[in-house]
Formats: C-alpha cells, structure tokens, sequence
C-alpha cells in the first residue's frame, strides 16, 4: 500500500526563499516590535530608509525613530492602538505625522499598521514609507487649487464689475438714441439711420449679454436655487418681453394656459426660455412662434417652435457649440452665436435634456425635457402680482436716482420727451427731499447698485416705511440675475429690469405701474 507520509513539493525552498526577499526588500520598510516598543525584526529597506543597520534598530525601542517632540504623543497612540490592534494607518487623523532618521533630519512618514497574533503573544508589524514626493505633490495641487479658487473669485469680481460698467455706456447711447428718434419725423432720412443705430445698439447689447451670461455660467458662479415656480407668471414675464418685438415683425408670438407649477430656478428658467424665443424670434419671418407644453410618462416637456427658416440636417449636432450660427442665406447675421450654448449650459445646471428637431422652410422645434421629480402639482393659476392702480398720466412724476451723469442724463431726456414730468438726483442725499415729497401717482426709478451704503431697493423700502404706502418702482441693474438672487422674493407693484434697458419695456413698465395705456 502506497504511504501517506507528508511530502514536501520540491519548489516549497523556492518559495520560502522568495518570500525572504521580498520580505526583506520590500518597497516599504518593515518593522516588527512588541507589546513594549522594542524592535524585534527590521528588513533591508529600513537601512536605505533611516540610515541604520539592523544591528543597531533590533532591540531599540522604536521610539529612536521618532522625533523627540512627538514621543509623548507617539507612547499614547502606541497604547491606544494595542487596546484595539486591527490592521489600520496609523496617524489617519493625524496632519503631520514624521519619523527620524540616524543623522537626525526628519521626513514625513506614511505609517500602515498591522497586528500579528503568536499564540498567546501580539505583535505589531509596520510598513513605512518616506511620503516627501507624495507630499510635495499633495501641496503642489492644495496650490493650485487655491489659485484656481482665487483666479475663480476674481474672475466672479470682474463679472460683477463687468456686468454693470459695460453696460452703463450702452445704457446711455440707447437712451440718446431713442431720445433722438422721438424728435426726427419718421419720414427723413436721419429717422431712418436712427433707426438702424438702434438696431446695432440692441445687437451689441445682446453680445455682451451673451459673453457676460456664457462666462458666468462656464465659471461655475452660477448654482441653481429651486424652488416651486408657477409657469404662468413666467409666460407672463416673457410676453410682456418679447411681444412688442414679435408686433413689429408682423408674427405671433403665443403662450399655453397652464396652471402647471415646476421645482426649478425661476432666474436659470427664465433665461433658458429668453434665449429659445429670442432665437426663434430671430429667425422667424412670418407665421408664429409658440410655446407648448406635453406631460408624458418619461417628463414634462416646455416645447418652443417656430415658422422660421429652420435648420439643415447637417447643421443640427453643431448649434449648441459657442459662437456657432447657422448659415442662412436671407437672414442677416446677428448676435455671436451663444444663444443656445447658453442653453445647453443652463439646461446641465437645471439637469435637464434638450432635443432640436427641424425642416428647412417649415420651422424649428425644441423640446426641454423636465424630469417629473421636478414637476409640482397643478395649481390655479395666479393673478398678476402687480395690478394696476389708476393715475392720470399729467399728475405722475418719475423720481429718477441714477449715480451715472451720462445716464442720469440721458433718461432724463428722454423720458422728459416721452411727455413725463422727470426729477433726477445722482445720490440718495440729493433724491431726500424729493423722496420725502413723493405724491401719490409719482413712480420711483433707480439704479440698484449706487455707490454708497445702500441699494435701490434699500431706498425703495426705506421710502415706503416713510410714506406708509406701496411707491411704485422700477429697479434697473446691469447685473439683473445676481440682483434678483439677492431680492429672492416678489416685491409688489416693483418691476425689475437689465441695463441697457428696452425703451419700449421701460415705457410699458412705468405705464403699467401708473395705470396708463401703453401704446404698442
């Protein structure tokens, strides 16, 4: 009968020999010490790593490797561990943790503790290893993320500084233009080349309100807020927007009754909508651009479509990239081609998706997806938040509290042509006594961001606490969106508008609050 004996496999010499080696040059320095701190075994590494034979670390206390001002603190982490040895790095929650080499320099020190359990004996192996690259590395990163953090903050300062000096020019030219168009005949020539300046003037502010809007959003400034928005008062918003725009061109421009109610945020929203009707309004000679909404299984779907020239199938994959335009001939180039990347950057913030469909000739459709988590309850719809009370034009004064001369001036002109009685100030000290003198029927016009202490709508507030009533008030800002983050809430009978302001949105504005007809 063949034995059983035990036979050693012929490569069991191998192997043990194998893993002498990589016990004893091991990428990490090994160290193996007792209950007590003293060193029982140290392999080949730990000379390279701490300049000491093992000759001179067997049967040393393992605390010669640590720097003497961390010794203390080093014997209660040791007792600490051996209360509850399990295989862990020591020093995790620790910031700096170094060891000490023979000639006394330090490094910072990467500790991986492990218990080994000897019958009734504990020992505790460590694997150490030098972490000066890694550190230098992980401070090399730490600065750059910093310097990320303040290029980023600089760049949010330049943004808000850029948002309202740039436009203040603007301001002032549209103004004086449209100033100039009220007193030339529409038969002249002259009427005819005012009127194609304003066109250029409305183009450039588009543009840097585009530049200004893709940059912001590209930067990581912008963090949505949700929150439940009723979408009939945004279609009110737009329309009141968008429609003086769509009579002069001759098209429709239609919004659905709804009383659907969205968790979304209402600024991010609105301007996803503002740059899909414009866009449409752009491109649409004839016929009618609408908005739609469907409620299917997958989302609620907002659908903006239009009569337009539509875009080739070839053209479609490309019309979100930034400054991209479509090519077509008989409609003039305008803006710089961000309309949609706006879009698509928004619509990533909003986490929602986005899908073009088209025909040449017949039109565009574009569908913005809303996951149905983020689709509230129908509710009634609301009513306008800002009615109307009756003033006779003749008796209404416009307050107006603009720091910029050249505004100042130029809306002093021409709202003065407009046939309102118009009172500038260029601070809050100068506009006191006219503030102190509101009567009823005046409306207050004003710069949000005045150089001083205190915002427009600071002075709104402070004058109605004064006058125990509503003053009516137009707040104007060239940086509208970071404006109506820190307003958050409705303020009643206030309408806010971006420099450079429409003429024609801010004359329905003052209309509307004084209870006059606006003419269309």
């Amino acid at each position: 009968m063949r034995s059983l004996a035990f036979r050693r496999p012929p490569n069991m010499d191998k192997i043990a020999s194998i893993s002498q080696q990589l016990l004893q040059f091991s990428p990490d320095a090994l160290i193996v010490v007792d209950l007590h701190g003293v060193i029982l075994f140290a392999n080949a590494t730990s000379r390279g790593l701490f300049g000491y034979s093992r000759e001179q670390l067997v049967g040393r206390s393992i605390e010669m490797l640590v720097p003497e001002r961390f010794r203390l603190r080093h014997g209660a982490h040791l007792a600490g561990y051996l209360r509850d040895p399990t295989a862990r790095e020591m020093g995790a929650r620790i910031i700096d943790l170094f060891a000490r080499r023979a000639d006394g320099t330090e490094f910072p020190a990467g500790i991986r503790l492990a218990p080994i359990q000897d019958g009734e004996h504990t020992f505790v192996a460590a694997a150490i290893r030098d972490m000066t690259e890694r550190r230098a590395i992980n401070d090399a990163l730490v600065a750059a993320r910093e310097e990320a953090d303040r290029a980023n903050m600089a760049k949010t300062r330049f943004l808000a500084a850029a948002s309202h000096d740039l436009r203040q020019p603007l301001q002032t030219i549209r103004l004086l233009n449209a100033s100039l168009l009220t007193l030339t005949p529409q038969t002249t020539e002259l009427h005819e080349l005012l009127r194609r300046q304003a066109a250029a003037i409305d183009s450039a502010s588009r543009m840097i309100n585009s530049l200004l809007d893709i940059t912001r959003l590209e930067s990581g400034a912008v963090e949505p807020h949700l929150s439940p928005i009723n979408l009939i008062s945004v279609y009110g918003d737009l329309k009141r927007e968008y429609e003086a725009v769509a009579l002069a061109k001759g098209i429709g421009l239609e919004f659905p009754e709804t009383s659907k109610i969205v968790i979304s945020d209402r600024i991010l929203l609105t301007q996803l909508l503002q740059n899909l009707i414009g866009n449409a309004l752009k491109y649409t000679e004839k016929g009618v651009v609408k908005v739609a909404e469907i409620l299917d299984a997958d989302g609620f779907l907002l659908c903006i479509e239009d009569s337009g020239s539509g875009i080739p199938s070839d053209k479609l994959e490309r019309i979100f990239d930034e400054y991209y335009q479509v090519d077509q001939s008989g409609t003039q180039r305008s803006g710089v081609g961000l309309g949609l990347a706006i879009v698509r950057e928004v619509s990533r913030l909003l986490s929602y998706s986005v899908s073009v469909s088209s025909e040449v000739g017949r039109g565009t459709r574009v569908r913005i997806r809303i996951p149905l988590t983020q689709v509230g309850a129908d509710t009634l719809p609301v009513e306008d938040a800002h009615p109307l009370v009756s003033a006779p034009h003749a008796t209404s004064r416009l307050v107006l509290l603009e720091d910029n001369d050249s505004v100042r001036a130029a809306t002093e002109l021409f709202l003065t042509l407009e046939g309102y009685e118009t009172l500038g100030a260029a601070s809050v000290a100068d506009a006191e006594e006219l503030l102190a003198n509101l009567k009823p029927g005046d409306l207050l016009i004003s710069d949000y961001h005045l150089n001083g202490v205190l915002t427009g709508l600071d002075v709104l507030q402070q004058v109605r606490v004064r006058h125990q009533r509503e003053i009516p008030a137009i707040l104007l800002s060239g940086d509208l969106q970071s404006m109506m983050r820190v307003v958050k809430t409705s303020i009643p009978r206030c309408r806010f508008l971006s420099k450079p302001v429409d003429t024609h949105a801010l004359l329905a504005a003052i209309s509307e609050l004084i209870g006059t007809e606006y003419p269309k």
